[in-house]
């Protein structure tokens, strides 16, 4: 994905949904995006992303994985960022909080990866919380899709029931396994009938 489509996309999406955060707008367009097939580049993910943009689904996506300055602030001080670099960031008088680990996992972004050590047994929950944006009530199911025999991958819940627009709901996702690929990749689907939210899976060595 370039880097003018990923923008003249980004202000597709924002001209119908000018509130939205940066985030939202990121995720909308992730989420959206066509999956593409390994057989294209062996890098999967890693070379290609989510996969290609399509501008008119992600103006309705139904689901939105978002994000404030306040969760990259946490995320940039875990990874060991000075208090006067993050100010220099945030342009403003924000410190570290004491008990943030600022792992990647913990960040509310609309995909996930994992590094692990080959052959030896890992287990990793992943938090997430998604807002609803699409219909005022709507029941969304999660749906998993990978190679078979790969990975082994819980949701809880593996339902979500939205009553109102603008409603967060969050859930859990599982990973475990023992590598022996270098990398398996797949997604996780939300799905209400109308939508499909769908998220990559990334783990790798």
């Amino acid at each position: 994905m370039s880097c003018p489509h990923v923008s003249g996309a980004a202000a597709y999406v924002k001209s119908f949904h000018p509130t939205w955060s940066p985030a939202a707008i990121q995720s909308a367009l992730m989420t959206t995006a066509a999956p593409m097939s390994s057989g294209i580049n062996m890098e999967a993910e890693f070379a290609y992303g989510s996969g290609h943009l399509n501008p008119l689904k992600a103006a309705n996506p139904g689901l939105v994985y978002d994000a404030n300055e306040t969760d990259y602030i946490n995320f940039l001080c875990g990874q060991g960022y000075a208090t006067r670099l993050i100010q220099l960031l945030s342009k403003d008088n924000s410190t570290c909080p004491k008990d943030t680990n600022g792992t990647v996992s913990e960040l509310n972004y609309p995909s996930f990866g994992l590094s692990t050590s080959p052959l030896k047994p890992f287990s990793r929950t992943f938090k997430r919380t998604v807002t609803n944006v699409g219909s005022p009530t709507a029941v969304y199911r999660a749906n998993l899709s990978f190679p078979t025999g790969t990975l082994k991958i819980r949701v809880n819940p593996d339902v979500l029931s939205f009553t109102s627009v603008g409603q967060k709901l969050s859930f859990e996702v599982i990973v475990e396994a023992t590598m022996d690929k270098a990398m398996v990749s797949g997604a996780l689907v939300w799905d209400d009938g109308e939508h499909k939210v769908r998220s990559p899976i990334v783990v790798f060595i």
